[in-house]
């Protein structure tokens, strides 16, 4: 085709070839050992496990202390439920022991209780002599109410056997029998001699009773006697 005059002619050259890429690029060598994005799982364990275990001691510690707090509370207000409800009676007869019904015998009994309710408050209170023919009679008197402290109230029964010759001493726990509670025994003088004295108390009742002429053996064992004679509980 002819070129028209003043027209350059049409450029016919091929477009220019891309360079090519220059070697590859060496890779950029941050550190020699490669190195984590979070702090080890094991250290932070380690930071952490006396801690944790010095909180697991504590709070076994705070569930031991209360679980054994309930335990108690539990047993005391069960004891407590199942012994307030009692009564005490005065039967005519108590194993070989038959109610000394004479004056004599009536007007001691009444002044026994007396002066247990005078320092013991009780609901009600019983007394009694009962006497087997061998001229030593066994002096009784009890009575009952809701009791907090039996074995202090116990105690204080105990002070108000006392003479110018003495008060009860050696004082000292016994085998209390089935209906459970506190029982102690211990020794006054009586016309110069020794005299044994026993007592029981629960959260229902309380009963001292005086055998002259026996033994501390004879004379706790009498007393469970005369007391699954004597009490009930409701």
């Amino acid at each position: 085709m002819s070129e028209r005059p003043g027209e350059t002619p049409a450029s016919t050259a091929e477009p220019a070839d891309i360079a090519p890429d220059p070697s590859p690029a060496e890779p950029v060598e941050i550190a020699s050992d490669p190195f984590p994005l979070t702090e080890p799982v094991e250290e932070k364990a380690e930071e952490k496990a006396p801690r944790t275990r010095t909180r697991s001691i504590v709070l076994g510690s705070l569930l031991a202390v209360s679980l054994a707090g309930a335990a108690v509370f539990g047993y005391a207000g069960w004891r407590i439920a199942t012994q307030k409800d009692a009564t005490l009676q005065v039967p005519p007869q108590v194993g070989a022991f038959k109610l000394n019904t004479s004056d004599n015998g009536r007007s001691t009994a009444e002044y026994l209780q007396t002066a247990l309710s005078a320092d013991v408050d009780l609901d009600r209170a019983v007394g009694a002599v009962y006497s087997d023919g061998s001229g030593n009679d066994v002096l009784f008197f009890g009575g009952t109410t809701l009791l907090w402290t039996p074995e202090n109230d116990l105690d204080t029964a105990f002070g108000l056997i006392s003479d110018a010759q003495g008060s009860v001493t050696g004082l000292h726990a016994v085998t209390a029998g089935p209906l459970g509670g506190t029982m102690k025994c211990g020794t006054t003088k009586s016309d110069g001699t020794d005299m044994v004295v026993c007592g029981w108390a629960d959260h229902g009742s309380l009963a001292l009773a005086m055998f002259p002429g026996r033994s501390e053996t004879d004379s706790a064992g009498l007393l469970r006697e005369i007391r699954a004679a004597t009490q009930t509980r409701n």
